[in-house]
C-alpha cells in the first residue's frame, strides 16, 4: 500500500513512465511519408517512365487526338515551306540559291528554324517550381524540362520525315551528301533552342513580362538573323557580322554544306554552336536551381 507521505515528485516520475516523444514523432511522420530504397537501375527506369508519360502529356496539350496534333504541326511546316518557295519565285531569287534542288534548299533552312524556335517556346513554357504539377512527389522541374524538349523533337522529326518522304515519292528524289551529319545539325539546332529556353525559363519568375517580350523578339528576329533566306558564302562581310552571333545561322549553313555536294561553308562552323549552347545550358541550369530555391506561389498573386 502506497501512503500519501511516500508520494512525491520523484516517486511519481518513477511510477509513471513518460512517453518517448521522438518515437511518436517518427511514427506520425511515417503515416504521411513513403520511402522506398531503389537501386540505380530501378531509379533510372522510374525517371525514364516519368519522362515518357510527361512527354505524352505535352504532346496531347495542343490537341486531344495525337494524330490531329501531328497533322497540325505538319501543316505549319508545309505552309511555311510553300510560302518561302513562292516568295523566292516571285522575287526572282532562285538564282541566288545553292546549285541543286531548290525545294531542298528551302526546307533545309525552314526545318531547322522551326525546330529551334519551337524548342525555345516549349522549354520557356515549362511549369515552374511553384506550379500545382510540382506538388506531386515524383515530379520535378528537370523532368518537366526534358519532357517539353523531347515533345518538340519528336513532333518535328516525325513531321520532317513525313514531308521528305512525300516529296521524294511525289515530286523529286531527295538526296543528301551526308545525311547523318545533316540530321546532327537538326539536333544541334534543337539543343541550342533548348539552351536559350533554359535561360529564359530561369529568368521568367523574376521578370515574367519582360522575359516574354524578349523571347518573342528573339524568335521573330530569327526570321532574318537565322540566315535561312540567303547563302552565307554569297553574303558580304559587313552583313555577316550581324548574323554570326546566332547559333542557328551556323547550324543552317553547316546543314546545307552536309546536304549539297556543290556547297562548302566558309563563314560558319558547328563548334561555335556547340560551345554557345553548352554555355547557355549551364547558365540556365544554375539560374533555374537558384530560382527554384527562392520562388514562391505568392510572387504572381498581385500580378
Amino acid at each position: 500500500m502506497i501512503t500519501r507521505k511516500g508520494i512525491g515528485k520523484n516517486s511519481l516520475s518513477q511510477m509513471v513512465p513518460t512517453p518517448h516523444l521522438g518515437t511518436n514523432a517518427q511514427r506520425g511522420r511515417s503515416m504521411f511519408q513513403y520511402s522506398q530504397r531503389q537501386s540505380g537501375w530501378t531509379a533510372a527506369f522510374s525517371i525514364l517512365t516519368l519522362i515518357f508519360h510527361n512527354t505524352v502529356r505535352h504532346l496531347r496539350k495542343s490537341h486531344g487526338n495525337p494524330l490531329l496534333g501531328l497533322a497540325n504541326n505538319l501543316m505549319q511546316n508545309v505552309i511555311l515551306v510553300l510560302t518561302f518557295y513562292f516568295m523566292f519565285s516571285i522575287l526572282g531569287l532562285k538564282s541566288s540559291a545553292i546549285r541543286g534542288d531548290f525545294m531542298l534548299y528551302i526546307m533545309s533552312g525552314i526545318f531547322l528554324f522551326i525546330c529551334h524556335n519551337k524548342s525555345i517556346s516549349s522549354v520557356f513554357g515549362t511549369e515552374g517550381p511553384a506550379s500545382p504539377m510540382m506538388q506531386h512527389a515524383p515530379m520535378n522541374t528537370a523532368i518537366a524540362i526534358v519532357s517539353s524538349a523531347l515533345s518538340v523533337l519528336y513532333t518535328q522529326v516525325l513531321s520532317i520525315f513525313v514531308i521528305l518522304f512525300a516529296y521524294d515519292v511525289g515530286w523529286h528524289p531527295v538526296t543528301f551528301q551526308h545525311p547523318l551529319s545533316a540530321f546532327g545539325m537538326l539536333l544541334l539546332a534543337w539543343f541550342s533552342g533548348c539552351s536559350i529556353g533554359m535561360v529564359f525559363l530561369a529568368v521568367k519568375p523574376w521578370f515574367p513580362k519582360l522575359t516574354g517580350i524578349v523571347s518573342n523578339v528573339y524568335t521573330r528576329a530569327n526570321m532574318i538573323t537565322s540566315g535561312k533566306m540567303f547563302v552565307a558564302n554569297q553574303t558580304p562581310g559587313y552583313l555577316l557580322a550581324m548574323f554570326s552571333w546566332n547559333p542557328l545561322f551556323h547550324t543552317i549553313d553547316q546543314a546545307r554544306g552536309f546536304t549539297f555536294v556543290n556547297y562548302t561553308p566558309h563563314h560558319s562552323n558547328w563548334q561555335y554552336a556547340v560551345y554557345f549552347s553548352l554555355t547557355l545550358f549551364t547558365l540556365g541550369l544554375l539560374g533555374e536551381f537558384f530560382t527554384r530555391k527562392r520562388v514562391s506561389a505568392s510572387w504572381s498573386a498581385g500580378r
